[in-house]
């Protein structure tokens, strides 16, 4: 019986153990804070990485400061994780616009609305840290080895009167997708449209658009703009995007330099002390969004604008500007659309190619 029983005990610690490294191998691929304390940084392995300010996802950049109001999105690869992109929040109330990045916040009146993280969409009080080390969710009952990442975020309240908050997920099994549901608290003023942009398409140099019935060229469509303002012209409807053979909306943007010209930087004094421009990741990455079959209408539009020359603060002086090497880049990409609760989209850093990648969705 004394035997039985030391089997029996045995028995059940291998089982737990045995558990307990599965639970440790399906958790090493997840990027989480290990506390509270720890920085407000989340993402996957050879994939999507995302952090809220002050929290830099490269090497711990901007420790002391950085925009505000912006996440920080970077893709992780070969356990280096590379700054891509920045996603604003833009709600739009009665007709007025704000943006996330430059809307004063009601701490210090300063740029940037404060964002912090939370673990459910209840979890509301503001804290400095991480706070949540993210929700480990099984989101599909057919499958129930895949893991879903979920993480609130909430930010202040725009002048404007919007109040939106968002739930920020990327799943095992689609690793270089973020997915976005955008919600508004209680009492937020009816916001027409809450739309989420990249705002930094020039770091990537993305200059091929690729729509439904051609790729549009940034150098063609900016030809013989040389200002330091942001341009913009055409907006493209949903009828204008590309359709997957599901019936997904989506819409990518690449660079039209290979890797060894879009790492390259000139070396004159005006573009070394700018090198924070540089094109730093060790692979090129496309850009793109997308949108599920069931979760759009006739309101969806794409929106893009572009620059010629690397963005310089609130400098009005020309000389303070240098051009983006190879010509004007899309800047902003977005997808608009009228704002309903809990509406939802997909950005996405992928190392395939646009063709590799429409393909897929064939």
């Amino acid at each position: 019986m004394k035997t039985n029983r030391y089997i029996f005990v045995v028995a059940f610690l291998m089982i737990l153990f045995y558990q307990d490294l599965k639970a440790q191998s399906r958790d090493k691929n997840w990027i989480r804070p290990a506390n509270a304390k720890s920085e407000a940084m989340w993402g996957i392995s050879n994939g999507i990485v995302f952090s809220i300010w002050p929290t830099g996802v490269e090497g711990g950049q901007e420790k002391t400061g950085g925009p505000r109001g912006l996440i920080r999105i970077g893709y992780e690869n070969k356990g280096e994780i590379y700054l891509i992109n920045f996603l604003a929040i833009e709600p739009v109330v009665n007709g007025k616009i704000e943006f996330s990045e430059i809307s004063p916040s009601l701490v210090d009146n300063q740029w940037g609305k404060v964002m912090w993280a939370g673990e459910n969409k209840t979890d509301t009080a503001y804290f400095a840290g991480a706070k949540t080390r993210g929700a480990i969710l099984h989101p599909d009952s057919r499958h129930p080895e895949v893991e879903e990442l979920s993480v609130y975020l909430f930010m202040e309240r725009f002048k404007n009167g919007a109040h939106p908050y968002l739930r920020l997920f990327i799943r095992s099994d689609y690793p270089e997708e973020l997915g976005i549901e955008v919600f508004n608290h209680s009492g937020s003023a009816l916001m027409q449209r809450c739309a989420v942009t990249a705002t930094m398409g020039n770091y990537s140099r993305l200059r091929k658009l690729y729509l439904k019935d051609k790729v549009v060229n940034s150098t063609d469509l900016y030809k013989e703009y040389d200002e330091i303002d942001f341009i913009e012209k055409e907006s493209y409807p949903a009828a204008r995007l590309w359709k997957a053979g599901n019936g997904d909306l989506i819409v990518v943007a690449e660079s039209d330099e290979d890797f060894k010209s879009l790492s390259s930087w000139p070396q004159e004094k005006a573009y070394l002390d700018r090198a924070g421009w540089r094109y730093r990741p060790n692979l090129k990455l496309s850009q793109y969004w997308r949108k599920d079959v069931s979760e759009y209408d006739s309101s969806l539009m794409l929106r893009v604008n572009g620059r010629a020359k690397y963005w310089s603060g609130a400098s009005r002086n020309k000389q303070d500007y240098v051009n983006i090497p190879g010509g004007p880049s899309f800047e902003n990409f977005e997808l608009r659309e009228k704002y309903h609760s809990g509406q939802k989209l997909y950005y996405g850093i992928t190392r395939k190619t646009a063709q590799q990648l429409l393909k897929e969705y064939k």
